[in-house]
C-alpha cells in the first residue's frame, strides 16, 4: 500500500522558510535525499517514488495553509487510501520546542488551521501526525503573525538539524509504523541544543 506524506505550509516566495513552512521543508528534504522530484498535479505538489522498499507520495498542499484538507482529501481520493495509518501530516508547532519532534497516531487540531481543515476534510482525527517544534512567540508578536516571520540565524542550525531528523523519523515510521517511530523520536533534541558538559541524543540508527 502506498504511503502518503503531506507537508503542510503556504505557497509561493513570501512563505519560503517561514515556521509556518516547515512542514514542505521536511517533505522537500526526503525529495533531495531519495531523489524523488516533485511536480505540479491538482492543488499540490507532488513526487512519487520508493522509500525504504515503499511505494511513497510526497506532496505539498499548493492551496494556502487553512485550506490544506482541500488538497490532502483530494490526494486520498486519488490514491484511493482507505487506511488512514498510511497518511503522515508533518507541520509545525508553537507548543514544542525549537528542536523537538512529537509523533501521535491521531487527536485534535490543537489550534493548527492547516491541520483543522485536514480533519474537517477527511472527516476524522484518525490519522498519524508529526509535530516539529517552532517554540511560542514572544509576548509582544500576535501567533499569527509569528508563524509567518523566518528564522533567526542562532535558530537555523538548530531547524537544520530538526528539519533532518523529521526526515529520518518519517523514513522510520515508513518502516516501522507509528508506535515504533514514536519510541525512538519523541525524545530527540537537537544536539544543537545541548548544554556545556551535556551529552544531547543523537538520531536513531539503523541496528541502535
Amino acid at each position: 500500500m502506498t504511503k502518503l506524506i503531506v507537508g503542510l505550509g503556504n505557497p509561493g516566495p513570501r512563505y519560503s522558510h517561514t515556521r509556518h513552512n516547515v512542514g514542505f521543508s521536511v517533505v522537500s528534504a526526503l525529495g533531495e535525499s531519495h531523489r524523488i522530484r516533485g511536480r505540479s498535479r491538482g492543488p499540490s505538489i507532488i513526487g512519487e517514488g520508493a522509500i525504504n522498499g515503499e511505494a511513497v507520495v510526497l506532496a505539498q498542499p499548493t492551496t494556502m495553509m487553512n485550506l490544506s484538507g482541500k488538497a490532502v482529501a483530494r490526494l486520498v481520493r486519488s490514491l484511493n487510501l482507505r487506511d488512514f495509518q498510511n497518511l503522515l501530516v508533518v507541520y509545525d508547532e508553537m507548543d514544542l520546542p525549537l528542536g523537538t519532534l512529537r509523533l501521535r497516531p491521531r487527536g485534535s487540531a490543537g489550534g493548527h488551521n492547516g491541520i483543522k481543515s485536514v480533519i474537517q476534510a477527511l472527516g476524522t482525527q484518525e490519522f498519524p501526525r508529526l509535530r516539529v517544534g517552532i517554540s511560542r512567540p514572544p509576548p509582544d508578536l500576535d501567533p499569527v503573525d509569528y508563524v509567518l516571520t523566518r528564522f533567526r540565524p542562532e535558530e537555523k542550525p538548530v531547524l537544520e538539524q530538526a528539519v533532518a531528523a523529521a526526515a529520518d523519523a518519517v523514513e522510520w515510521w515508513i518502516r516501522a509504523g507509528t508506535d515504533d517511530t514514536m519510541n525512538r523520536f519523541n525524545q530527540w533534541r537537537a544536539p544543537a541544543l545541548a548544554d556545556p558538559g551535556e551529552t544531547s541524543q543523537e538520531k536513531p540508527k539503523d541496528g541502535r
